[in-house]
């Protein structure tokens, strides 16, 4: 408990800084445009848990050389290594879930949308930090945002409940597993093997429920895609890397706002790659969500 309670503290002074250097911002708009496109790979496989897989297999591949050469992570962060892997087991089990159920350009924002929304909330219900005006409106300017692309966009384009309501937990998983790694690996005292040791761990499950479940078929479903899978788990690496780099030298709420600019890239590509029915709807809807975390990030 020390040691959260003063990881915790060290998050909220971080938080006061809302100022961030020029590099942390083009590197996490590099990691927001890898993230949509990962993920527009892992949508296009049809079979989601081959695409998981390779994503996953990907990312673990390219940890090893990390795990390898850079100083291992303090002892005190192992707890937020494993909190951070069972959420990510489930936030892959959920992406998957909404991927396979709904379209790209819908479940994409919903779920990206709704980390930064869980992430406020939870610092006003649990540290008691009571949002300002300018978060409020970026609050609200999210709420309509994400409501417009549940209810309008299943008026002009219906998705199935379930497909919805996994984008959602997916974005709770998305905001509970950045928050205990903004965390972990500022306790970690060697970013890389933080890095390292989280994309490993996480990026070992998926890999072996395939392997259990699919047995032999396994590698006859994924040699037609393992090319375009792997290159999706490289991007997958990259992205929540540099991230993770870019959270040991900014703000946690500033960094997590930030990085939801895929929303754009990941609602773009749903349309013009995917040739997904996007409307004027969802797109005043995506611009809303954006807007609203712009106007977090500026509050």
């Amino acid at each position: 408990m020390d040691v959260l309670f003063a990881s915790s503290q060290s998050v909220v002074a971080l938080g006061d800084s809302h100022r961030i250097p020029p590099t942390v911002l083009i590197v996490t708009l590099v990691a927001a445009c890898a993230h949509a496109v990962w993920n527009a790979i892992a949508h296009w496989v049809p079979d989601k848990l081959v695409s998981i897989t390779l994503v996953n297999a990907g990312g673990a591949l390219c940890a090893i050389p990390l795990v390898l050469m850079a100083a291992p992570p303090d002892p005190r962060c192992w707890v937020f290594l494993g909190a951070s892997t069972a959420l990510h087991i489930v936030y892959n089990a959920m992406l998957m879930m909404s991927y396979r159920l709904g379209d790209l350009s819908q479940t994409y924002p919903l779920a990206r949308g709704t980390s930064p929304l869980v992430v406020t909330l939870i610092a006003a219900v649990i540290f008691s930090e009571t949002p300002r005006n300018g978060q409020l409106a970026g609050i609200l300017l999210i709420s309509i945002g994400l409501a417009c692309l549940v209810f309008w966009g299943h008026r002009t384009n219906p998705s199935r409940p379930s497909a919805i309501t996994a984008a959602v937990v997916t974005g709770t998983m998305i905001a509970a597993y950045t928050t205990v790694d903004g965390i972990g690996v500022r306790e970690s005292s060697s970013t890389f093997g933080y890095i390292g040791w989280l994309m490993l761990l996480e990026g070992l499950a998926v890999p072996f429920y395939a392997v259990a479940t699919r047995r032999g078929r396994l590698w006859s479903e994924i040699r037609p895609v393992w090319k375009i899978g792997l290159t999706g788990g490289v991007l997958s690496f990259l992205a929540y890397g540099l991230i993770l780099w870019a959270q040991t030298r900014g703000a946690l709420a500033d960094i997590a706002a930030l990085r939801e600019s895929s929303i754009i890239v990941g609602a773009l590509i749903g349309t013009l790659i995917f040739g997904e029915r996007f409307g004027s709807a969802r797109i005043v809807a995506t611009l809303a969500v954006v807007a609203g975390i712009g106007t977090l990030y500026l509050a």
